[in-house]
């Protein structure tokens, strides 16, 4: 499982292909001190948006600035933000991102874990991602009205079933995943093409026959 901002077009924020540097490997410590609905949020704002404040975060997501403030230390103490000393002031501190992404080399070794913190952990991880996803979709529906018309006619929801093996789900993921890296390899970095940034959501699970 991959989950990265994709390539916001904000300043300080990079784009094109990603390099093993780019992502975060999420192990059991790590998951645990990033599995929490505002710790996500943070982190995936400042990906999207490039670095902020501690106060500026809260405005964008509508939390206080001491629950911000506190929640990114905590990411700090885990490794996924740092602070951008030379824009910090001796009253407010800026924040960025280390990596661009975060990935999973094997999500069943979380589900099956020993450890029922580490099994909460990734649930929670898992729900704050679906849920961060359905809105994401939800925010276009609402406002793909006010977007130019090339745009609402190259947006895509489809959704299909195909009766696979699990190895032949595994495959598919694969494909897919190389052929958007494909696609990030041709991307603007100042957006003067007229690209924006693309949300691509990918998901696949089997379902009961009944």
């Amino acid at each position: 499982m991959t989950n990265d901002g994709s390539t916001p077009r904000a300043a300080g924020v990079p784009a094109g292909p990603l390099s093993p540097e780019d992502m975060v490997t999420l192990d059991a410590h790590s998951l645990r001190g990033l599995a929490h609905p505002l710790r996500m949020r943070l982190l995936a704002a400042l990906r999207d948006h490039g670095a902020a404040t501690a106060s500026q975060l809260a405005d964008r997501l509508g939390e206080s600035s001491g629950a911000t403030s506190y929640h990114l230390r905590q990411l700090a103490a885990y490794g996924f933000v740092e602070d951008v000393p030379e824009r910090g002031t001796a009253r407010e501190r800026w924040w960025k991102a280390v990596h661009r992404g975060n990935r999973f080399d094997s999500i069943e070794e979380f589900v099956r874990h020993p450890d029922p913190a580490v099994r909460g952990a990734i649930t929670t991880f898992l729900f704050e991602h679906a849920t961060s996803s359905a809105e994401q979709l939800t925010t276009w529906l609402s406002t793909m009205h006010e977007w130019p018309e090339e745009w609402q006619r190259a947006w895509d929801a489809s959704r299909f079933t195909l009766r696979l093996t699990p190895e032949q789900a595994q495959e598919l993921s694969t494909q897919v995943h190389a052929l958007i890296e494909g696609f990030r390899e041709r991307e603007s970095a100042d957006g003067d093409d007229g690209s924006e940034r693309l949300r691509v959501q990918f998901h696949s699970f089997p379902v009961t026959s009944d």
